[in-house]
């Protein structure tokens, strides 16, 4: 078998072990036996509170936190090829921040869920095209220049989310929340909404693929495969911009699984895209699967948030990316 077919496998075993144990563990002891003769229906002597929080709290979760991941890692691995550089993340370089500031001007107005994911769109593609635009120097991103300006947006809009804190006082626990990742709000309707821009943006970065592979190659090359370097570039900002949004507004701000997986993925199984977007999306929902088991285990029955978590792998992550972009001469 290739290693790519080993590698899909290998995820897709985590992922069935992992959603397993992820609906069997928490502050109420299930056994998996029972976990299985509930989804399977066969638990009419089972008490009802059990079935409850399988079916409305820990299964929709268990769905949040794969999608979520998914949604992460895809838009990582179109940074990366778009930037031609592993170190390029939307949470490094203020995506993720500018959503966060977006969900929280929604939440300051009072407006319904499902407009939070509108509102941290808007914020975050007007910042991405602002971070792209300073970041460019004679056609091409400066990296050094691209995580300078990241930081410095995110310094920028990290003050006002707290100002917002400040401004709404005992309120101010969903912001709180949002700025350290959480998915303990998770709902069938969360998963239904988180669904279709999934989905969508999947199906457009395939059929892009092969156009990503040429943004590896670089500017000039692509161009000269008939490639629109300046609007192909646009329209997978804009698609990574919506799907962090949406994640951001439903989860907070969960950094790092946008820069782990796709460059763990990429060792593993090569550059190419048309292998690479599937293998990384998968790998992005069992990571982050991962993190919010131990979130929601390690310390039981307080949880850990799942920010820090991620926080934990993906900072030495950072730290090892950048010393090896250093003596290659990236930065």
């Amino acid at each position: 078998m290739s290693r790519t077919v080993i590698t899909v496998v290998t995820l897709v075993g985590l992922l069935i072990v992992l959603a397993a144990v992820g609906v069997a563990a928490g502050s109420v002891d299930i056994t998996l036996g029972e976990v299985v003769r509930i989804l399977a229906r066969r638990s009419s002597d089972m008490p009802s509170h059990l079935q409850t929080i399988v079916f409305q709290i820990r299964l929709p979760r268990v769905i949040i936190a794969v999608l979520i991941g998914m949604m992460l890692s895809s838009s990582g691995t179109v940074v990366q090829a778009v930037f031609h550089n592993p170190l390029a993340d939307p949470y490094i370089i203020g995506i993720s921040a500018s959503a966060v500031a977006g969900a929280v001007i929604a939440f300051l107005l009072d407006l319904p869920d499902y407009l939070y994911g509108v509102f941290a769109f808007v914020v975050s593609l007007a910042a991405t095209f602002l971070i792209f635009r300073l970041s460019m120097r004679r056609g091409a991103t400066r990296v050094t220049t691209l995580l300078i300006i990241g930081v410095a947006v995110s310094s920028f809009l990290g003050a006002f989310t707290s100002f917002a804190m400040y401004a709404v006082g005992e309120d101010s626990y969903r912001i709180i929340v949002w700025t350290m990742g959480y998915l303990g709000s998770a709902s069938w309707l969360r998963v239904s909404i988180l669904v279709v821009p999934l989905l969508l943006s999947l199906v457009f970065f395939y059929r892009h693929r092969h156009d990503l592979d040429a943004l590896m190659l670089g500017d000039e090359e692509a161009n000269a495969l008939g490639v629109n370097v300046a609007r192909l570039k646009k329209l997978l900002l804009l698609i990574a911009s919506l799907i962090v949004s949406f994640s951001v507004a439903f989860s907070g701000l969960i950094g790092f699984v946008g820069l782990i997986v796709p460059h763990t993925m990429r060792l593993l199984i090569g550059h190419s895209n048309t292998k690479l977007l599937g293998v990384s999306t998968l790998a992005g929902g069992v990571f982050l699967l991962f993190a919010d088991t131990i979130a929601r285990t390690v310390l039981a029955p307080v949880e850990i948030p799942i920010g820090a978590v991620t926080a934990v792998f993906g900072a030495p992550f950072f730290i090892y990316l950048a010393a090896r972009s250093r003596k290659a001469g990236l930065l």
